[in-house]
């Protein structure tokens, strides 16, 4: 018999659902949310809304009007019980008087992991866990990874025809996608740290790999480039209408005319080199220690390919378009044959959906080995 009750599942869904409102703003911290519940009437609420502001525990008891005595408080992640940028959750709701909290899943930052639990319980707080912790973890995944293997998660984004194909054989490809499809996107680009993509895919369609639209609100997320020669134009779209320093490009090549072209476009240019091209592994790595949770990989058939090939992708966001290009388009991925079917890349889809014309579909790759050695 399970130990929640209908109730309890209502309050840590509206946890979770104050949570994803930080999908956007969180990063590098997790996205929590928390409600304040006595008597089966919800006291106050709370989520985390960016890094170095109020945890989701602290912002719902901001938000409370009376006394939380005897409260149970619903939080999708476990209370911290360290200082950082803020007090720890913790002892805010001890002092508060909660009586009972209920979390969904475990904190896997070491400096949290089972702390904060351990010190309710020595303040006579009932815990419990484990409630929609499926649905937590999923809202987490990114944090979740890093935390525990020190790289992030790394989601590669495709779109291709009915048979397969993302462009056509001269290379146009706009639009394979409905409208929709581009707008479902964007959502996906406001959700990641970072975009990543190579240096082909700069030079072939110039793009700003942006959130759009636009605005004071928005948080872009950090323009990540492989370019092992360096062959990045200083006058590409990517350093347009935004922040420049937000690019980083990794790279094979010591040229220092090239280095001192885009850095004093203010791009941050890193050595990642495995001979003459670059190690995805240490870029992962890096991103890794800079913060970053999820990355969104928008890139060509050899990229895409690299990173299939070398196991770097968590999860494949494939949009797929009612429409076939024919057998001279331009295939997926670049990738050497199996030499059997056995031997084939098998992924699970956990999700299909239909977005506006198209279909969008996610499938998990299984365990990934580019990661720190």
């Amino acid at each position: 018999m399970s130990d929640f009750d209908a109730l309890d599942h209502a309050f840590m869904g509206r946890a979770l659902a104050l949570a994803a409102q930080g999908l956007a703003t969180a990063h590098p911290n997790p996205r929590v949310g928390c409600v304040l519940v006595r008597s089966g009437q919800v006291l106050a609420e709370g989520w985390h809304e960016r890094a170095g502001g109020p945890h989701a525990e602290a912002a719902a008891l901001a938000n409370l009007l009376g006394s939380a005595a005897g409260a149970t408080a619903y939080v999708t992640l476990e209370p911290c019980n360290h200082h950082g940028r803020t007090p720890p959750c913790s002892e805010a709701l001890i002092k508060a008087g909660v009586a009972r909290v209920v979390y969904a899943i475990g904190d896997p930052n070491p400096l949290v992991k089972g702390g904060g639990a351990q010190r309710l319980r020595e303040a006579g707080v009932q815990v419990q866990s484990g409630l929609l912790a499926a649905e937590a973890t999923e809202l987490n995944a990114g944090f979740i990874k890093r935390m525990r293997t020190g790289v992030p998660l790394v989601r590669l984004k495709l779109a291709m025809s009915l048979d397969g194909r993302t462009a056509l054989s001269d290379g146009r490809s706009q639009w394979i996608t409905g409208e929709a499809a581009r707008l479902d996107v964007q959502h996906w680009r406001a959700r990641s740290a970072a975009i990543l993509t190579g240096i082909g895919t700069v030079l072939a369609d110039d793009p700003r790999l942006s959130v759009r639209p636009a605005g004071a609100a928005v948080r872009q997320p950090l323009r990540v480039i492989l370019d092992s020669g360096l062959k990045t134009p200083p006058q590409a779209r990517v350093f347009e209408g935004i922040d420049p320093q937000g690019v980083w490009i990794f790279t094979a090549c010591t040229d220092p005319q090239r280095l001192t072209a885009l850095s004093a476009r203010g791009a941050r240019v890193e050595q990642a080199a495995s001979g003459s091209q670059v190690d995805l592994a240490q870029v992962l790595t890096m991103l890794g220690r800079s913060g970053i949770n999820e990355v969104l990989v928008e890139a060509g058939a050899t990229l895409a390919g690299a990173l299939i090939e070398q196991q770097c992708v968590d999860e494949l966001l494939l949009y797929m378009a009612p429409v076939v290009l024919g057998d001279r388009a331009r295939g997926l991925l670049r990738l050497p044959e199996p030499a059997t079917l056995e031997q084939a890349r098998r992924f699970e889809v956990f999700e299909s959906v239909a977005v506006g014309t198209d279909q969008r579909i996610r499938m998990r790759v299984g365990q990934t080995a580019c990661s720190p050695g």
